[in-house]
């Protein structure tokens, strides 16, 4: 999932019909296709890439809760859409965009007030390298992203959306612990283009195939912003293996701090060859 920061669900390190993501078996059981290595729906992303020929479609949807101060705070996500584009062995290009619907509900009293309004985010452009794909059961790869403010709009007297271009950078490692299960981690940083700083990134997340179609992940992740205080969030889900090139999901979460007190999600991920 595409969000900008780190309340988002993006990558899957485990793929349930070949263990850590492509690192025992590159290629499904049947036809002998490269098997989907998807980054949802966890916030860490795969060192993988998309192999060249093949363009790669992650989308779904997202809803997620907060409240403080007597205000409620809603967002609805549509529409969280990556493209993923294999140009060169190890190299992809990535592309994408979520559409959202944010709501605030506030009380004073009796008195209750609305504010809904609807907005694409940023949009993401970027590539992703596998640097080192070892038959240790380790895989090493970097990814970074710009995030173009032109595909947002802001409502008269809403919060403005980024007005500036924002960009994060991560390198990602993945380990195969056995023949079902793994580990992988990100560590990076971010600017979100609202003039704050950046934020260093983590992500660590543990995925474990119950068989040869279903997996299960658990995930810690958050940031630390060079102006505020950190967040820390968790969340944890299943993948079903449809096919070699089809992949759906489903995630819940919440965070550790203050920030988020309901994330749901749910989506899928095909590839095709162009």
């Amino acid at each position: 999932m595409l969000l900008f920061g780190l309340t988002k669900v993006d990558a899957q390190e485990l793929t349930p019909a070949n263990g850590l993501k492509g690192q025992i078996n590159d290629y499904h059981l049947y036809n002998n296709q490269p098997s989907i290595i998807t980054d949802r729906p966890d916030a860490t992303e795969s060192p993988n890439t998309v192999e060249p020929g093949f363009i790669q479609i992650e989308t779904g949807g997202y809803y997620t809760r907060f409240e403080e101060n007597e205000s409620t705070f809603e967002t609805l996500g549509y529409n969280t859409t990556l493209a993923r584009i294999g140009l060169l062995e190890n190299l992809e290009l990535r592309l994408g965009v979520n559409y959202e619907d944010n709501r605030i509900t506030s009380k004073m009293g009796t008195t209750e007030t609305t504010a809904d309004f609807k907005s694409f985010t940023p949009l993401l452009a970027g590539i992703k390298i596998n640097l080192f794909e070892g038959r240790s059961g380790t895989d090493f790869g970097f990814l970074g992203h710009i995030y173009l403010p032109f595909t947002t709009s802001t409502p008269e007297g809403e919060t403005p959306e980024p007005s500036t271009t924002g960009a994060d950078f991560r390198f990602s490692v993945g380990h195969e612990l056995s023949e079902r299960s793994g580990i992988a981690y990100n560590l990076g940083g971010q600017w979100a283009g609202d003039n704050t700083g950046m934020a260093f990134v983590y992500t660590v997340a543990y995925g474990y195939a119950l068989n040869d179609t279903i997996g299960a992940y658990v995930e810690l992740y958050g940031d630390a912003p060079e102006l505020s205080s950190a967040n820390h969030y968790w969340d944890a889900g299943f993948t079903y293996l449809a096919g070699w090139n089809l992949q759906y999901d489903v995630t819940f979460g919440s965070s550790i701090t203050s920030g988020q007190d309901l994330l749901l999600s749910a989506g899928l991920s095909y590839k095709f060859g162009y």
